[in-house]
């Protein structure tokens, strides 16, 4: 929970700063945007590779296990295409771009500044992309603050298709805590499988 107000914060503190020009021109430009994706990218491998929990997580990978992973990814869409009918000013693409960051709010927003500038221009893209920041952030925030709730109501896997890409690392605490250690493993293979399917489903959509 602090961790992610801290990020909120520090967002809000970003926004006052370029709004206010104080930042150079270097940071504010697309090229700088583009080398901070290329440091995520690299920053999701070598995250991913260097788990010394890797080899018996996928040792341990059964089928059934998958369906939890699949279930959030499905799931979002459906439901991010519903949204599209009340947010009409975005096409489908683009909304299904937003849910697509599975609440990896860092990655997902600069993939879709990026990919739509192009097309939609700098301010519409920028626009897009603080809605992705924005809806990523509190799909966290829900998944943090409504755990309990969620295991009282909707059962015990709830918390980790509500946590998306950050039942890897952020949420992971408290879905041990209200879903049970013996789901830390699904929790985990979750996280892992959810944050490689960013890097490939929020471009798809994006360029639709």
């Amino acid at each position: 929970m602090k961790g992610s107000i801290v990020i909120v914060a520090f967002f809000f503190i970003g926004c006052l700063a370029g709004y206010s020009g104080l930042l150079p021109e270097t940071i504010t430009d697309g090229h700088f945007a583009e080398y901070v994706l290329f440091l995520l990218m690299f920053v999701v491998g070598t995250t991913i590779g260097s788990d010394s929990k890797l080899p018996q997580i996928l040792r341990q990978v059964r089928p059934a296990m998958l369906l939890v992973p699949a279930a959030t990814i499905i799931g979002t869409l459906a439901f991010s295409m519903l949204a599209s009918v009340i947010f009409s000013q975005w096409s489908i693409g683009e909304v299904l771009a937003v849910g697509s960051g599975f609440g990896y709010y860092s990655l997902s927003s600069i993939l879709i500044a990026q990919i739509k500038e192009p097309s939609i221009g700098i301010q519409a893209a920028t626009q897009l992309s603080t809605i992705a920041l924005l809806a990523n952030i509190i799909r966290e925030l829900t998944a943090l603050l409504t755990a309990p709730w969620l295991v009282r109501y909707f059962g015990r896997l709830a918390p980790i298709c509500v946590g998306g890409a950050t039942t890897i690392d952020t949420t992971l605490p408290v879905i041990i805590k209200y879903s049970g250690k013996e789901l830390t493993f699904i929790a985990i293979l979750h996280g892992i499988l959810v944050d490689l399917s960013v890097p490939i489903l929020v471009p798809l959509f994006a360029s639709l």
